[in-house]
């Protein structure tokens, strides 16, 4: 939901240490000169503006919940700027999601098509694999939350495992030799669609990652008092961290 969250009067939203105010979750990968989004959620105008993302040379998305896709019309600015399609890696299921959900992006007989956002999609075409997307080699591995699939995504010595849950014993294989684990753990509390700082550390744990940072961020966790909890090498991630 974003934090401060509408209406809310707990200590969290109503502090004014920068790091307790948060935008949903998304990130940029830049690699050689590239710039690769991961997700694009409702914040993300605020979010490019802010942190002058005027490059984009592509977008991986995790799945296709609203906090992590709502922000995909926004991207057209890029491929109207450039006269070119943005490369996307995302499922199946993701995409025809949002086909159904932004079908006039989709619909090259549209009155609108000249003016919506081109991709060139490429298609995540089994559970766990490797590939070469936009000139960068990414592994990508599935797990659930709620039923859903969400793809989770490794680069180099990097992975990004957003909204998980529940997931098959072959992610640690996919994640063996990472030494920087982002990952999303919702609250101290256990919860049907997220982990919780415990279930997280615990993870991490499994994985061998030397830092891992926490993402995803309920309004109950403030964040230098979970911090203070947390392990040295577990740290919660804040708005415009820099790995």
């Amino acid at each position: 939901m974003g934090i401060p969250v509408i209406g809310c009067k707990c200590p969290v939203c109503q502090s004014e240490i920068s790091f307790n105010k948060r935008l949903r979750p998304s990130a940029l990968l830049m690699i050689d000169g590239k710039r690769i989004l991961i997700d694009c959620g409702p914040d993300f105008r605020e979010q490019a503006l802010r942190y002058g993302l005027d490059q984009l040379d592509g977008i991986i998305i995790t799945h296709a919940h609203n906090d992590h896709t709502a922000g995909f019309d926004e991207l057209r600015i890029y491929s109207l700027r450039t006269h070119q399609a943005i490369p996307c890696l995302l499922s199946p299921d993701t995409l025809a999601d949002l086909k159904r959900r932004f079908y006039y992006i989709f619909d090259e007989d549209s009155p609108y098509a000249a003016l919506t956002a081109k991709f060139q999609l490429q298609l995540l075409e089994s559970e766990r694999a490797e590939v070469l997307f936009a000139g960068l080699d990414v592994r990508y591995f599935t797990y659930q939350q709620g039923g859903m699939n969400v793809n989770g995504f490794r680069f180099g010595n990097l992975a990004y495992v957003s909204d998980i849950r529940d997931y098959p014993t072959t992610i640690f294989e996919d994640l063996k030799g990472v030494e920087t684990l982002v990952i999303s753990a919702l609250r101290f509390s256990s919860t049907p669609l997220h982990f919780s700082i415990d279930e997280a550390v615990d993870f991490s744990r499994r994985v061998g990652a030397k830092q891992t940072w926490l993402m995803h961020i309920a309004h109950e966790l403030d964040h230098e008092k979970a911090n203070a909890y947390l392990p040295a090498d577990i740290r919660l991630a804040y708005d415009g961290l820099e790995i």
